[in-house]
């Protein structure tokens, strides 16, 4: 099991090498319009199944939408901090 942190240093390093078969590498080489509509997708799909679905099906919703939020954030080039700023 991953944290935030873990996750997002992760992300960051197969961002830096390119690795072809990366998901990450592939969804942010489509862009920032593609990559926000994965995020506002994943953001219907936590909120449909916490209505609908149940606690293990949102929690999975909502760490796919934490993933998404977290390839928008290097496709912008933010860091981590500059989210924690904020909370």
């Amino acid at each position: 099991m991953k944290n935030f942190e873990q996750l997002f240093a992760e992300l960051k390093e197969k961002a830096a090498t390119q690795d072809p078969n990366s998901g990450t590498v592939k969804e942010l080489a489509k862009g920032t319009h593609f990559i926000g509509k994965k995020l506002s997708e994943e953001a219907s799909e936590a909120w449909m199944a916490a209505r609908f679905e149940g606690k293990e099906e949102t929690a999975e919703e909502i760490s796919q939408l934490l993933y998404h939020a977290q390839v928008l954030m290097i496709d912008q080039g933010l860091e981590l901090e500059d989210i924690y700023r904020y909370l």
